[in-house]
């Protein structure tokens, strides 16, 4: 019998990826609709309800979903959910298509047939309303609103039946887990309480001084490394886990950590991403989520401790996955150790503040890395891939300095 949380939604989970003969069956079906390729987000997106980490979501959000999600954080029916989950498309092809009709979603990357859509309702959005609401802005450079407004103009909506996990277990083998599969192993493991740890970065010092607090106080962390599309400059996922995983078995108690992955893109939609995280993260088995210094975010468009913040003003009982809030982390020459804002009495000229842009530009340069900064077996793998990319490659690391831990 588990004693893990509830899938979101107090239902069990809800995995919309056929298999068997129906997915046999399905497939030939859809070779015959109409195709309409996603973007990159979408993709990532389908495969979340694929494999119920969208739990309790059955496909892309009609228009009163996206009004109430935008405005109030709920569903129509009123279950928590705080970033709208869409499928748009051209009005040439929205035009094409009749309501309650079928098409085929088509992967970006490599023409797979992901999903079928049956096609409930179409409709078209404020853009800038959902940016606003989402993103705090509607500045054009942020990239979610870019992403945003980038999208067609008309939103279909209705229920999805997945045929692929997009080649992500193929790619990545048993690091790749579902949430069934995590939870399972939770469940092997014998834990009750567990800690999510979010991250698109290799772990340095200050990620793995935040998951050892985490131990501390739950059963056990489960890294969970995005695994979706990268901006330029940012190191590989198979490179991020192959560091990951060299600083788990070093430094680590066995049977404390699971390493896995999920299949998003960023939204760099800060507060509200960190609702999204704990949200899916509760899908995934875990009773609490970490977050730290600007969880989600990008630039200066959020406060550094904004998305500690917006749990605070979410309904009790919204999410059974609650927040571990870690103030800023940093090595302290004082403290002679890692150390927080609310633990460490020294001058910030005694501090060597730790962050995954920091490294990557200190790596792209050749420079040496402290070893207050980055473990010596993580900074092997490092230094090993960048010896491999180009000189234009390590130009865009340098420039590029994007927050998402």
């Amino acid at each position: 019998m588990t004693k893990l949380v509830n899938p979101h939604g107090g239902g069990p989970l809800k995995p919309l990826l056929l298999d068997g003969p129906a997915l046999d069956a399905e497939r030939k079906r859809a070779a015959t609709l109409p195709k309409i390729t996603v973007s990159s987000r979408e993709k990532g997106d389908l495969l979340m309800l694929g494999i119920g980490g969208f739990t309790p979501l059955d496909g892309f959000m009609g228009h009163d979903d996206w009004r109430a999600t935008c405005d109030r954080y709920t569903l129509a029916s009123g279950i928590f959910w705080p970033i709208p989950i869409t499928l748009s498309a051209t009005k040439p092809q929205a035009d094409a298509i009749r309501t309650g009709g079928e098409v085929a979603l088509v992967d970006p990357d490599n023409g797979e047939i992901l999903a079928t859509l049956q096609v409930t309702e179409k409709y078209a959005i404020d853009k800038a309303h959902e940016c606003q609401a989402v993103f705090r802005t509607t500045d054009a450079a942020h990239p979610g609103v870019k992403m945003v407004m980038e999208q067609g103009e008309v939103n279909l909506a209705g229920p999805v039946k997945v045929l692929s996990q997009g080649g992500f277990p193929e790619k990545y083998g048993a690091m790749y887990m579902t949430p069934a599969q995590t939870r399972a192993a939770f469940d092997a493991n014998g834990w009750s309480t567990v800690a999510a740890f979010q991250t698109r970065n290799p772990m340095h010092r200050s990620h793995e001084y935040l998951a050892k607090v985490a131990i501390e106080v739950c059963d056990g962390v489960l890294v969970h490394s995005l695994l979706g599309n990268l901006k330029p400059g940012d190191i590989p996922a198979d490179v991020r886990t192959r560091s990951i995983a060299v600083l788990i078995e070093k430094y680590f108690v066995q049977k404390t950590v699971v390493q896995s992955g999920y299949p998003l893109d960023m939204r760099y939609a800060g507060p509200r991403e960190a609702l999204l995280h704990a949200l899916f993260r509760q899908n995934y088995g875990c009773s609490h989520q970490i977050i730290g210094r600007d969880h989600a975010g990008v630039g200066s468009y959020y406060g550094p401790f904004d998305a500690h913040h917006i749990f605070d003003e979410i309904p009790r009982g919204a999410l059974e996955t609650q927040p571990l809030k870690i103030d800023w982390t940093f090595w302290c020459y004082q403290c002679g150790g890692m150390a927080s804002a609310k633990t460490c009495p020294h001058d910030e000229k005694d501090r060597l503040l730790v962050s995954g842009t920091k490294l990557r530009k200190w790596l792209s340069e050749g420079d040496a890395v402290p070893a207050e900064f980055s473990r010596p077996e993580v900074l092997e793998v490092l230094r090993a891939y960048y010896a491999t990319i180009k000189d234009e490659d390590k130009v865009e690391v340098k420039l590029t300095g994007h927050s998402a831990r």
